[in-house]
């Protein structure tokens, strides 16, 4: 599981994730590109799911970059707790995405492959996603 090995701060505000991506929103390493098309919130057991899909699916000679990391710590209380007594622990932690975010690239392997590992991956997220090409240009209208 992805989780920060040191922070800042411990607890973090819920905050809001709206509008399009301004950073990671291009494609910085690979051929093809998975980006999200709506705003959310990416668990590190999700990001990890996706990306043991798509390495299971392309076997072997593709090099797969992740490019979210859950840094934000999504506090828990524990079950049939009374209310008050301040904020719960850390449960796990998150990625925001915004819209237009780049989550996975992918390079060293044809069009239709990477095409159908990134809708095997797409399914274990909790967002709408497209894939991206190089040619193609990765300009969210």
């Amino acid at each position: 599981m992805l989780q920060p090995s040191r922070t800042k701060y411990r607890k973090l505000f819920k905050g809001r994730i709206r509008g399009k991506a301004t950073k990671g929103a291009s494609l910085a390493f690979g051929e093809f590109g998975l980006q999200s098309l709506e705003c959310g919130k990416l668990t590190s057991r999700q990001i990890e799911a996706a990306r043991i899909a798509i390495t299971r699916h392309v076997k072997r000679g593709a090099k797969l970059w992740i490019r979210v990391f859950p840094h934000k710590a999504i506090t828990k209380k524990p079950a049939e707790t009374r209310m008050g007594k301040g904020k719960g622990d850390v449960d796990s932690y998150v990625a925001p995405l915004r819209r237009g975010t780049m989550i996975y690239e992918i390079s060293g392997l044809t069009e239709e492959l990477a095409k159908e590992a990134f809708r095997l991956a797409s399914h274990k997220l909790p967002v709408k996603t497209r894939m991206v090409t190089r040619e193609q240009g990765d300009i969210l209208r």
